[in-house]
């Protein structure tokens, strides 16, 4: 017999879950919208050739291919010279920032040259599944292409400690760094350019294989152990200093022109955030490298103490969008993660009282006309109350209970007497009070 598990990675939403999801998008697409955001949804799936080479090695590995239309996999593997990577035209969308790039692209000349635009979509990625770990997930993404200006930062940084607080977290921070900074300090711990996307890789480990591991990868992928020692040495003590230490410091180990123009980009970031629900959650974090190779200035990541691994992320990508229009976009997004989102406000119990079904139902006696019933639920429904007919002959017992179970608060019991009399007993299943009311009433008491 076939397994009915869906596939590993992959969920089934039921009905208590859907509430929940839908209750945290609806906070996090009113906050977006508050701040100007405009709504933006592209294909599941993408050319293959307009994912590839966005995502660093690691990303690459991770996409879903898509096999040519009609082309069997076993069959193609028997042409000599066919590998599998050969058979792939298409991949299931892995991020949504490569998208939007693509969007930007092919409709520059109608959108505005300054774009703000927010997208919640399902992405894939072939990822080992764990815990808060899954293959497909929800992004919920915040973007705006068009402009170098550090305000787009402070916007988007905003928007995103606006979309935390509001959904109830408190204990969380945003790490900051540059990539620019990450560059220089990869200049000044005499790493050649040429290894700098690996020792980035490696570096963006840090927080869960620890700096001995670290170490150990970053000589693996050929970089010498001295080296390697000046890297980390530069990543190390971030958590004793405030924000104006840690600048001073990096000012200091990092001379280079660039490096100071990055860190002066920081402290304007730091200055302009202070009033704002994420200005004092900023920390300057020189090891974090967000391994996704389209960064070019600022890049953020939310921590929680309370969660191992990030709860979204982001940062400025200057150069992807002229990877498909030939010409330079400046763009910076935030993303965040909802299933770990999710995860977190379940396990602390930060979920609000929801309604998940109707508000009431209608319990009918054995000779209760159906006729009027149905009518009297279709203008409760035309009125904005949500109301469930019991469906079937059943003991009144039976229909309260199977109401209480669906944590539907209302009976509404009819039977021939309230059908010709137009007066109704609303019964309130939680404390078993009953009062009868007429039609106008019970619209007032359940709406």
């Amino acid at each position: 017999m076939a397994s009915t598990k869906p596939p590993s990675g992959m969920r089934d939403y039921l009905p208590d879950a859907v509430t929940k999801r839908r209750y945290v998008i609806g906070k996090i697409e009113t906050t977006y919208r508050r701040y100007g955001f405009l709504p933006l949804e592209t294909p599941t799936m993408e050319n293959l050739s307009t994912l590839l080479g966005k995502y660093g090695e690691e990303g690459d590995q991770l996409l879903y291919r898509v096999l040519h239309r009609g082309q069997r996999l076993s069959r193609a593997l028997t042409q000599p010279g066919v590998g599998q990577g050969d058979l792939a035209e298409l991949g299931l969308r892995y991020d949504l920032t490569v998208p939007l790039a693509r969007v930007v692209a092919q409709y520059g000349n109608s959108l505005p040259r300054i774009f703000k635009r927010f997208q919640i979509q399902p992405v894939w990625r072939a990822d080992r599944p764990a815990k808060g770990r899954f293959r497909e997930f929800y992004q919920c993404d915040v973007d705006i292409t068009g402009t170098t200006s550090i305000m787009a930062e402070v916007e988007v940084i905003s928007a995103t400690g606006d979309v935390l607080t509001e959904l109830g977290f408190r204990n969380f921070s945003i790490a900051l760094n540059h990539r620019v900074i990450l560059r220089s300090m990869i200049e000044a711990a005499g790493i050649d350019a040429a290894l700098e996307g690996t020792a980035l890789v490696a570096i963006d480990k840090l927080d869960k294989i620890g700096v001995d591991g670290v170490r150990d990868e970053l000589t693996q992928r050929g970089i010498s152990d001295a080296a390697a020692d000046r890297l980390l040495a530069m990543t190390a003590g971030a958590e004793t200093l405030d924000n104006d230490g840690r600048i001073e410091q990096l000012r200091e180990q990092l001379p280079m022109p660039a490096a100071q123009d990055a860190l002066n980009d920081i402290a304007t970031l730091l200055e302009l955030t202070a009033a704002t629900s994420a200005g004092s959650r900023l920390r300057i974090t020189p090891a974090l490298a967000r391994g996704l190779s389209y960064y070019t200035g600022p890049i953020f990541e939310v921590i929680s103490d309370d969660f191992s691994g990030s709860l979204g992320g982001g940062g400025r990508y200057d150069n992807l969008v002229g990877m498909f229009s030939g010409k330079q976009v400046p763009a910076i997004g935030f993303s965040l993660g909802l299933e770990r989102i999710l995860m977190l406000m379940e396990e602390a119990a930060m979920f609000p009282d929801l309604q998940m079904g109707a508000k009431v139902m209608i319990c009918t006696l054995t000779d209760t006309p159906l006729t009027p019933v149905v009518g009297l639920a279709n203008r409760l429904r035309q009125a904005g109350v949500m109301v469930e007919i019991y469906p079937e002959p059943a003991r009144l017992g039976r229909q309260l209970q199977t109401a209480d179970s669906m944590h539907i608060p209302y009976a509404l019991i009819v039977g021939p007497d309230e059908v010709s009399q137009q007066q109704y007993p609303l019964k309130d299943l939680a404390s078993g009070e009953q009062q009868t009311l007429d039609e106008a009433g019970l619209i007032t008491a359940l709406r």
